[in-house]
């Protein structure tokens, strides 16, 4: 927020007519300043929110659910079988684009866009398309919140942000993160990808993943 709010107010004052700022529609937990600064850009005419769900990149080390699936082969998670609709980055950076240019032909007063893939997948599902497209075996392995952020904090995340991330997992357990929208296709003309097309696009990540550690 020190660094964003001035560029904002530049931008303003400078009679900018599209900002499009890439939020979440996973917020962490006392993550006030960022739906602060969502709202910020709401209220300005002609710019935009997008708040995408889950990246689709995540399953890629470095990041820990990659890492964990590289080095083990496993998905350690506290979401139990709640859903989320996974992106491909890939999609939100093409929805950006078209706003950015004002090229998606149907200009309109909205300025929020909830982005996600095509269907909403518990990792239970992510670990089975996995294990199909790459032929490594993956598993997923319940863990509990206390237990999910202690694995944050090992892989060198800090203490406040390894808490907030793994209460993530909380919410996505309920149900709140299993929404699915069709605005990647409305803006670009173009289906999301799904996630098997995803790990069929990467995955040599996954099948050569080295040796197991336990």
């Amino acid at each position: 927020m020190p660094l964003v709010e001035p560029f904002l107010a530049e931008a303003d004052r400078l009679g900018v007519r599209r900002v499009v700022l890439l939020g979440s529609a996973i917020v962490l937990p006392g993550a006030a300043s960022a739906l602060e600064l969502a709202a910020h850009v709401r209220a300005r005419p002609g710019w935009v929110v997008l708040r995408p769900s889950g990246f689709m990149q995540n399953f890629l080390a470095p990041h820990p659910l990659g890492e964990g699936i590289r080095r083990r082969g496993e998905i350690r998670t506290a979401a139990g079988t709640g859903r989320v609709g996974w992106i491909d980055a890939r999609d939100i950076a093409a929805v950006a684009a078209v706003l950015l240019t004002g090229s998606h032909g149907h200009p309109d007063d909205r300025r929020d866009y909830l982005l996600t893939g095509p269907k909403a997948l518990n990792y239970q599902d992510a670990a089975q398309i996995i294990t199909l497209h790459t032929g490594r075996p993956v598993r997923v392995v319940p863990v509990g919140v206390a237990e999910q952020a202690d694995a944050y904090r090992a892989s060198g995340m800090p203490d406040a942000f390894a808490a907030a991330l793994a209460a993530v997992d909380v919410g996505i357990r309920t149900g709140r993160d299993a929404r699915v929208s069709t605005a990647v296709l409305d803006l670009t003309g173009r289906p999301p990808r799904t996630f098997a097309e995803f790990v069929q696009d990467h995955a040599p990540q996954w099948a050569d993943a080295g040796t197991p550690e336990d």
